[in-house]
């Protein structure tokens, strides 16, 4: 059994729907941000850098932070949704790291920019949903050429960059520019684990879906 601690954001999804790909028993513990419950002692035993989500398996007594380590850990754990071959492996990890590393950074700062505060930083708005327009044309190209990001195969590197996609609506993007991310995103968005993960902890609204 898992504990996962997690709120309805892109992150936190990523762990929820992983769990449910996976086909694990979880019990899900809301952690309202907006309520800076994840600033909670308890909470921040268990995810030092108060971000959700985390888990803690009680099968091994291990806790564990960060979206990306708890999808390498469940995929460990598991054997699922990572392939067995050492090229495999690090192809995965790439598109994961690329997740990691530009995907969730850059499109939360067009959320936090261009979202919350549009007009206070015409800049930073400017530069950041520029940063998007790259990161999706650089994902629709990848997705050209392969069924997954990291190959023929669905892993853990699809579901970790789904649920910030899933926020296309904030992103001020034509889904013309970009057909083969929008074949891929549509793929993904049937599959039923991915529809049972995006309502965790809290159903906010059906998942957006690009005509």
């Amino acid at each position: 059994m898992i504990d996962l601690y997690t709120w309805q954001t892109p992150n936190g999804r990523k762990a929820s729907i992983g769990l449910e790909e996976f086909g694990l028993d979880y019990e899900t513990h809301a952690i309202n941000i907006g309520k800076d419950e994840q600033f909670a002692p308890e909470f921040l035993k268990i995810s030092p850098n108060n971000k959700i989500p985390a888990i803690v398996d009680r099968d091994t007594g291990t806790a564990m932070m960060e979206s990306g380590a708890i999808l390498l850990y469940l995929a460990d754990k598991t054997g699922r949704l990572m392939p067995g071959d050492e090229k495999g492996r690090w192809k995965v990890t790439e598109w994961l790291m690329m997740q990691m590393g530009s995907v969730g950074p850059m499109l939360g700062q067009t959320h936090h920019f261009a979202r919350f505060n549009s007009g206070k930083a015409p800049y930073a708005e400017e530069r950041f949903l520029n940063e998007t327009k790259r990161i999706y044309g650089v994902l629709n190209k990848r997705l050209g050429e392969t069924e997954y990001l990291a190959g023929d195969d669905y892993s853990i590197a699809d579901i970790a960059t789904w649920p910030w996609i899933s926020r296309y609506e904030w992103h001020r993007i034509d889904w013309a520019d970009f057909p083969d991310l929008k074949r891929w995103y549509l793929a993904v968005a049937g599959r039923p684990a991915v529809q049972r993960g995006y309502d965790v902890p809290n159903k906010v609204q059906e998942i957006p879906l690009p005509e």
